[in-house]
Parts: structure tokens; C-alpha cells; sequence
């Protein structure tokens, strides 16, 4: 995740398809990393996010959440290119971390379960307040300081446990 994370910043504009191949894979390596610490480091991932001031606690819940939706609509049939605003070229354009998230209109909710539906319009609502209209460096530089604080936290837990036996 982090090695794709820094890729975003040698990645130039005038390539654009691996621009959006480099952010898609972000955006999935990003919240692949989240969904396994809370399902397998739900401790020390509490305690990472509890220890973050409110006010950064929910920018970084409700990022998080923005990124899933992005995760969830992007597929052949939904390209990246929706989400995404390239910057015109210039001072300032010329790498990808850049471009901004376009804000998008809400997702399907007829062919929904009542839970489908407020999940999605929960991840929608988070998209268009913590993503749309931010830069891509902004929104995966936030994400990854956090989870590779939760991630080393989760390491350290992990070597402990295993030294604790002998």
C-alpha cells in the first residue's frame, strides 16, 4: 500500500492510464489494508483511531468510508475516469497526486435492501464531503499515516504475543 501510495507522486499526469490504473490501485490496496486490520488487529486499530483527536478521528472514519464507495463502483462498467478530475496541464499539474475527486452524483438505491441502501447513502454522503473536490495526495496521504500507524501497532501487538510464550 505504501510503495503504490508513494508511486502516486512519480506519476505523471500526460500517462494517464497508469495514473488511473496507479489511484485504482490504490484505492483498492488502501481499503484492503483497513478491512484486515479491523477484522484481524481490531485492537490496536481502536486504539490508534482513539487516540486521534476527534475532529481528525471522523476526517479519517469518513475518508475511509469515501474510498469504499470508490471501491465499490469502479468495475468496467464504472471506470476511475467518473471519479477522478484530471488538473489541466501546468505549474502544479504535472504530477497525479494533484487531480481531484469530482463529486458524483448518489448511487442506484432501488434494487436495494433497506441495509444496502443506508450503506450506501452513508458511503456516498462520506465520499462527497471528505473526497470530492480533494486532491488525490491529500486523501491517500491521510489514509496511509493512519493505517501504517495501526499497522505498526498491530506488528508490535503481534511480536509481543509471540515472544510472550517462551
Amino acid at each position: 500500500m505504501t510503495e503504490t501510495i508513494e508511486r502516486l507522486t512519480t506519476v505523471k499526469t500526460r500517462d494517464q492510464t497508469r495514473a488511473f490504473a496507479t489511484i485504482g490501485e490504490a484505492v483498492w490496496q488502501v481499503t484492503l489494508v483497513d478491512a484486515t486490520l479491523v477484522r484481524h488487529h481490531l485492537d490496536s486499530y481502536d486504539g490508534i483511531m482513539a487516540g486521534q483527536i476527534p475532529a481528525q478521528r471522523k476526517l479519517i472514519e469518513q475518508t475511509l468510508a469515501g474510498l469504499r464507495f470508490v471501491r465499490n463502483h469502479i468495475s468496467p462498467e464504472s471506470r476511475l475516469a467518473e471519479f477522478i478530475q484530471p488538473g489541466r496541464p501546468g505549474i502544479g499539474q504535472a504530477r497525479v497526486t494533484s487531480w481531484t475527486w469530482k463529486p458524483v452524483p448518489g448511487p442506484a438505491l432501488a434494487s436495494l435492501a433497506p441495509r444496502g441502501r443506508s450503506w450506501e447513502l452513508t458511503r456516498h454522503r462520506a465520499y462527497q464531503a471528505h473526497l470530492a473536490d480533494h486532491t488525490i495526495g491529500e486523501t491517500f496521504g491521510r489514509t496511509a499515516a493512519f493505517l501504517n500507524l495501526a499497522a505498526a501497532s498491530a506488528l508490535s501487538v503481534t511480536v509481543k504475543g509471540a515472544h510472550a510464550g517462551r
